[in-house]
């Protein structure tokens, strides 16, 4: 809603917030103002020389307005003249910005002009459905990475976590979740990610065809917090207008951790005390209100797919950020690094790994096969370093001789380049042709680790 625009100025500058004073009363946590800087914000002086400085009400202190700017501070002093523009800021999105690239503000970043207005105001931030009026997930979508097509099944409406350390493949994973998802549009929002790798994300990973069913979202690593944060609200914003539309809309966001040191960046700014791992409770609402937006759809309204990229620190998936995501998805994947180390992408660990749709998504016949491979994988698992160094005497235990025989063929099935796509039932086929040379029948190998059944 847009309000009568009043004036204020800004009274101190303090880390990164803006204390302004003038008629708070006007404002509410969220409203965005703007302050006029430069040559022309002086009193008496022209205002079509000074600069303008979205910001965004974060908290009051002392009868004054405390807030974040979506821009540099440099050239901000005391005395700058403030002007309230609205509440509850939105985008406009439509159609036409599918295969568009824009910034957390919607405004256009790839050089092809302006984003065409939609008739439908769609708010940043919006309060997630409510539960009892939501569908159940849908069927299993297809993915086109043998890894979930098979062990980590995904369901439309689902949302999974993505869990790696630096360097492990993180990146390329999402891109070929975006290039190869069988959905009707991806949105990808790039939170706090090196400029460097925007661009190699965009023209190498995910290129010109993956690129006409998306629309990407950026916000690199030096924006200001608050641009990195409304970057994340943007993404979900666009998912929600395409599900709306009756789309079935896969939304990839990488990655949340950069979203969640945005929060705690405006949190602590406001005077909010840090609790774990310097994180203050504001981070701890806020990543169950975003992401809760994903998710099935309300009657004729498609599904929001929700696959979230974690940045684990120190390999670390028990730190507060990776721990409190973990309790809110419906499932994880754990990038290994290990595995990546060995040359096999995407670096998987399949064992580590847990989808909640799993039996819902499955056939009885589909996850037997799953938990015979499991077992088998397990096995080796266990046995690896016996193997390895030649101390495992073949015939000692027929279970392990499957494993020696069959997991190294289940590492190849697992591994996948950027353009080899598996629908669910060529990745099916192609692990129940590796299985079926096991000489062990499913139901013993099945049986090998359950003592009951012993």
């Amino acid at each position: 809603m847009r309000i009568t625009r009043a004036f204020g100025k800004v009274v101190a500058v303090k880390g990164l917030g803006i204390e302004i004073g003038g008629p708070t009363s006007k404002l509410a946590i969220g409203a965005q103002l703007q302050v006029l800087h430069g040559r022309g914000s002086g009193r008496g002086q022209g205002r079509e020389r000074s600069e303008t400085l979205v910001c965004e009400v974060i908290g009051f202190r002392d009868g004054r307005a405390v807030c974040m700017a979506f821009g540099s501070l440099s050239g901000v002093r005391p005395g700058d003249r403030a002007e309230f523009l609205e509440y509850n800021p939105v985008l406009y999105p439509s159609s036409k910005w599918i295969g568009r690239v824009v910034d957390g503000m919607g405004n256009p970043l790839d050089g092809k002009g302006p984003l065409p207005t939609g008739p439908i105001a769609q708010p940043f931030s919006a309060a997630p459905p409510p539960a009892h009026e939501r569908r159940l997930v849908g069927n299993q979508m297809d993915l086109g990475l043998r890894s979930f097509n098979t062990f980590l099944p995904c369901c439309e409406g689902q949302r999974m976590g993505i869990f790696a350390g630096s360097g492990v493949g993180k990146s390329m994973l999402m891109s070929m979740l975006a290039r190869n998802a069988k959905a009707d549009i991806a949105v990808i929002g790039l939170i706090g990610e090196r400029g460097r790798e925007v661009q190699d994300f965009l023209v190498k990973t995910l290129g010109a065809e993956g690129l006409k069913k998306s629309i990407v979202v950026v916000a690199t690593s030096d924006a200001p917090a608050l641009m990195r944060r409304q970057a994340a609200y943007a993404t979900m914003a666009l998912s929600e207008y395409f599900s709306q539309q009756g789309k079935q809309v896969l939304c990839l966001m990488d990655n949340l951790t950069r979203f969640a040191q945005a929060q705690r960046e405006i949190g602590l700014s406001v005077g909010e005390p840090p609790t774990a791992k310097g994180y203050p409770p504001s981070v701890f609402s806020e990543l169950p209100q975003l992401l809760e937006r994903a998710g099935p759809g309300r009657g004729k309204e498609g599904n929001i797919t929700g696959l979230f990229a974690v940045l684990v620190e120190g390999d670390n998936t028990n730190e507060p950020i990776s721990d409190a995501v973990r309790g809110i998805l419906d499932g994880h994947v754990i990038l290994s690094r290990d595995i990546a180390e060995r040359g096999r992408y995407p670096a998987i660990d399949a064992l580590a790994s847990v989808s909640r749709t799993f039996t819902d998504a499955l056939s009885k016949e589909q996850q037997a096969l799953i938990a015979q491979a499991r077992v088998l994988m397990s096995r080796y698992r266990d046995m690896e370093e016996l193997i390895r160094l030649g101390a495992y005497r073949k015939g000692s235990d027929p279970i392990t001789d499957e494993a020696v025989k069959i997991v190294p063929r289940i590492e190849t099935f697992l591994s996948q380049n950027r353009d080899d796509v598996s629908s669910i039932e060529e990745s099916f086929a192609l692990l129940g042709a590796i299985l079926a040379e096991a000489t062990v029948t499913g139901d013993q190998i099945a049986n090998a680790n359950n003592p009951v059944a012993k």
